[in-house]
Order: structure tokens, then C-alpha cells, then sequence
């Protein structure tokens, strides 16, 4: 082999130490099992979630953060329980005033 090409396996080695996911987690404690995209979807999907992307005012998104850190919660969390609170209130405001 020529000195470029041990170079160069060299270098695909250490690249491919790099793109590994590291120790989750530190020795003696619970390591958190890495789940790759294809398994977190299927994951996602067995709890009937759906990806649902909006824009949203920058500042709005602070507030919900806040929101979030504050009650020690993750952001998907958040976001849905206060759509289900804002549902939830604008069906009282509109069934009311249905008529049968």
C-alpha cells in the first residue's frame, strides 16, 4: 500500500468513530438507548402522533420555551396542551349559542 492510501484509511477511520452516536449517559448510570429517525417515527406513529409543522411570531415561541422550562416539560407537550386548552375553550363559546 502506499503511504496516501494509509492516509486516507486513516482518515475513514476516524471519520467513521466520529459520525458514531457517543456513550450516552455517564459510566455507572442508566445509558439512554440512542433511537435513530426510523425508529423514532415508528415509535411516534404506535402513540398516534403526527408531524405537524407551523411559523409562529418568534416571540410567541420564547413564551411557550419559558412555558415549557418552567413546568419541566418538552416542547411537544407543551404546544399540545395548550391547543387542547384553547379547543377546548372555543367549544364552550360555540356550543352555547348552537340551536337545535
Amino acid at each position: 500500500m502506499k503511504r496516501t492510501d494509509l492516509e486516507k484509511n486513516i482518515g475513514l477511520k476516524i471519520k467513521g468513530k466520529i459520525n458514531q452516536p457517543g456513550t450516552a449517559g455517564r459510566i455507572g448510570q442508566e445509558a439512554v438507548i440512542a433511537v435513530d429517525r426510523r425508529e423514532q417515527r415508528k415509535l411516534d406513529q404506535a402513540l398516534g402522533l403526527v408531524p405537524f409543522a407551523v411559523k409562529l411570531n418568534g416571540d410567541l415561541v420564547k413564551q411557550i420555551q419559558s412555558l415549557a422550562q418552567e413546568r419541566q416539560t418538552g416542547l411537544n407537550e407543551m404546544v399540545a396542551e395548550l391547543l387542547q386548552k384553547g379547543l377546548n375553550s372555543q367549544a364552550k363559546i360555540v356550543s352555547p349559542t348552537r340551536s337545535l
